[in-house]
């Protein structure tokens, strides 16, 4: 008989609900089935993210005292094992319980065998953490949690899973770019360029290197003067209406302006080019780095200087070997000015050793850890973990955000799994998925205040 391919389910509010609790095993009591089989839970088994297979695989769980093995189905209604063609795919066959809010129906899978059907309900006490949760205090309220209720095992192992979590969301970035600019010199080239974005300008560095073939950079690498021209062209930033007016008169007068222009200009004919509005770009980091005329510079530099080559990162072994690799200083002009015509006492001769730091954790250290598990060479990324430990914690607004809540971060690993935390999970409400979340959901603080609240239907669908 031809198996009938199960559709993929779209698993509701309160099919979420049911799953977490059943995950947790947060119904303390053991349940019954609807023809009087007692059930007890032994492992809830693997959670299963796929919506065409069952939701829990290698469950353990004993019907009227006798063990079974195998897997299992949550879901709001029993009838939703018809709805979703479960009854006609043998991938079913193996369910030995379906897990359900309303027991509205009797269930037989492919096989003409029935299935047995416990109803399980969320507890109160778990629905109004929830909804408390989802409040405007929310937040505050689970991160004080975590200082005065988590464990000290689940604050130093859910952050380890996020550091490895954010390094494999770095993977797939960098996997992309090596498809989209054809290389991994390209993307390691182009992680390294949205370092210099600072956040805010990321994106459209990206964007940058895009608009700018590799091609054209190769064959003028040997020459400073044309890369800084096609860099800071490319960018838009050799265009006078980008240069603030008090400056204008100053930056013609120099000449330096006119030169880069005028090479950018024949340069981008001979190539067709078309740079970027370079009024697009936004103010980032302090003093001269606020403008990124200064960064297209140390890129230029970098390029020059062959210090963007993946090939020759990948010789080094020690954090002394990359930042003596990655050191570079800004051409002659920049030194002393942060725009064309501005002059400037506290010009920048060198990356910072802030900017340094960056670099590595942003820029190297995924990028080892992402060609490791590209070409199966587990020592990049065993050399991507280490260099991360060794690299010096992060100070950012995420940062100090969790240290008032006693989460202090003594090196840039644990600061990039804080900035995972809050940008994949709390920012997100990704509270079902987050450790701490469940945490405070199975803890023991008061819920004074909140007694009285009603637990809207779709309360979940936000936090999971």
């Amino acid at each position: 008989m031809a198996r009938i391919k199960a559709i993929s389910r779209t698993r509701t509010a309160k099919t979420r609900q049911l799953q977490f609790v059943w995950k947790h095993k947060m119904v303390k009591n053991n349940g019954q089935t609807t023809d009087g089989k007692d059930v007890e839970v032994i492992d809830p088994g693997l959670f299963n993210r796929r919506g065409d297979a069952p939701d829990y695989f290698n469950v353990k769980l004993k019907l009227n005292g006798v063990l079974w093995i195998g897997n299992v189905v949550v879901t709001e209604n029993a009838s939703d094992w018809y709805l979703n063609n479960m009854d006609k795919d043998k991938a079913y066959d193996n369910v030995i319980l379906a897990v359900v809010g309303n027991a509205d129906t009797d269930i037989i899978n492919s096989a003409g065998q029935p299935v047995s059907v416990m109803p399980m309900e969320v507890p109160q006490e778990v629905a109004k953490r929830y909804l408390i949760l989802a409040s405007e205090q929310g937040q505050t309220v689970c991160h004080q949690n975590v200082k005065e209720n988590c464990t000290r095992l689940t604050v130093n192992s859910w952050p380890s899973a996020l550091q490895t979590e954010r390094l494999e969301w770095q993977t797939e970035e960098i996997r992309r770019r090596a498809k989209e600019f054809g290389s991994w010199e390209a993307a390691y080239f182009v992680t390294i360029a949205r370092t210099f974005g600072m956040g805010v300008n990321g994106d459209l560095m990206e964007q940058w290197a895009k608009s700018l073939p590799m091609s054209v950079t190769d064959f003028h690498a040997d020459d400073l003067f044309q890369l800084e021209a096609l860099f800071l062209g490319q960018a838009g930033l050799l265009e006078l209406d980008t240069i603030p007016e008090r400056f204008q008169h100053d930056a013609l007068n120099e000449g330096y302006f006119a030169k880069l222009r005028n090479e950018y200009l024949y340069l981008a004919h001979k190539y067709s080019l078309q740079p970027l509005d370079g009024k697009q770009w936004q103010p980032m980091g302090n003093g001269c780095n606020r403008t990124p005329h200064l960064a297209f510079s140390f890129l230029a530099n970098m390029y020059y200087q062959r210090k963007t080559s993946l090939h020759t990162m990948l010789k080094c072994e020690t954090m002394t070997e990359v930042r003596n690799l990655l050191k570079v200083s800004a051409t002659s002009y920049w030194q002393t000015r942060c725009h064309f015509g501005a002059t400037s006492k506290t010009g920048t001769n060198q990356l910072t050793a802030e900017r340094l730091n960056l670099i590595v954790i942003n820029a190297v250290v995924p990028m080892l850890f992402a060609y490791g598990r590209e070409m199966a060479q587990e020592k990049y990324c065993d050399q991507a973990f280490d260099l991360i430990e060794v690299c010096k914690a992060e100070k950012n607004a995420i940062t100090k955000h969790w240290q008032q809540y006693g989460i202090n971060a003594d090196s840039a690993g644990q600061t990039q799994a804080l900035i995972q935390q809050q940008g994949e999970y709390c920012d997100k409400r990704q509270c079902l998925r987050c450790r701490f979340g469940y945490q405070y959901l199975k803890g023991t603080t008061k819920l004074e205040g909140y007694r009285n609240m009603v637990i809207e239907p779709d309360l979940f669908a936000e936090l999971y």
